[in-house]
């Protein structure tokens, strides 16, 4: 028996929650019936993890079958979406999207390098930056917010790209400040709950909280569709929702703070495969 289905077991003979749905630690996440992607990972040298577990690990069997095809998915609505969006002409430049990018598959690998930093401004580019520049500098369009509809849809698209290449966002040089911003909100305790991001995502994480089972955290599937509240998820979304959560005053979406902590989590999981869109809960 697994690491997982032990504590599952544990957790459900103890409480008398049969009902509760078990993840399949052993499942293979394959797409469509052709893409495989690893979804356990050797942690890097100087991670604070023994072993880099993608978030589809800890989700029931019915919710890992959604991710596996594309028609099922439910993510695939939004990201044909931003598709039509894409070749829509708006602004005052009279641009669109494929104005410059004929053809959305030249940002493969970009979703794996984010965040990024940027020497020119001196601060981090995220996909939600990178999208809003094109739109305010090249199109003269008004920018997207940064976890509504069109921008989570447009990131999902664009991440697709790179589904099933490895992440491998750089912490060192120039953006090595950024990291360590983002690893001292990570570990420090915060809210009326006095709660760090570790205590869940690695002190805690393959055990079960109310009806869910804790997740390493990683981002690597972002924008996710959760079922919870059936729409993309973007990743700073996803912050503020933790920070409220644990009853935290959360930092504003795009600000330093936010996206200082999306460098350090995507950091945790180099080497992990791009899954963008995922599925969870």
């Amino acid at each position: 028996m697994n690491k997982i289905t032990k504590t599952l077991t544990c957790l459900l003979a103890a409480s008398g929650l049969a009902t509760v749905a078990v993840a399949d630690q052993d499942a293979t996440l394959t797409i469509n019936g052709e893409l495989t992607i690893a979804t356990t990972v050797a942690a890097p040298a100087d991670s604070p993890l023994d072993e880099l577990f993608s978030g589809w690990v800890f989700r029931s069997g019915e919710t890992q079958a959604l991710q596996m095809d594309d028609f099922d998915n439910p993510s695939f609505i939004f990201v044909d979406q931003a598709i039509e969006q894409f070749a829509k002409v708006e602004g005052t430049e009279g641009e669109s999207c494929a104005s410059c990018h004929t053809d959305v598959a030249e940002f493969k690998g970009l979703r794996t390098t984010l965040p990024r930093h940027n020497a020119s401004t001196g601060k981090l580019d995220t996909m939600a930056t990178l999208i809003n520049d094109c739109r305010t500098n090249r199109m003269g369009a008004e920018p997207w917010k940064y976890s509504k509809g069109k921008m989570t849809a447009m990131k999902a698209l664009i991440g697709l790209q790179s589904r099933g290449m490895p992440m491998n966002v750089a912490v060192d040089g120039a953006a090595a400040e950024h990291f360590e911003l983002g690893k001292e909100i990570y570990y420090t305790r915060v809210g009326q709950l006095d709660m760090s991001c570790a205590n869940c995502h690695e002190d805690n994480y393959d055990t079960m909280i109310r009806a869910d089972h804790l997740s390493q955290g990683q981002i690597n599937g972002f924008p996710t569709y959760r079922l919870k509240n059936a729409k993309l998820n973007s990743i700073q979304g996803r912050f503020k929702g933790c920070m409220k959560n644990i009853r935290a005053t959360p930092y504003k979406e795009g600000s330093k703070e936010f996206t200082a902590l999306e460098l350090y989590v995507a950091s945790r999981g180099n080497g992990l495969p791009v899954e963008t869109p995922s599925v969870r809960n």
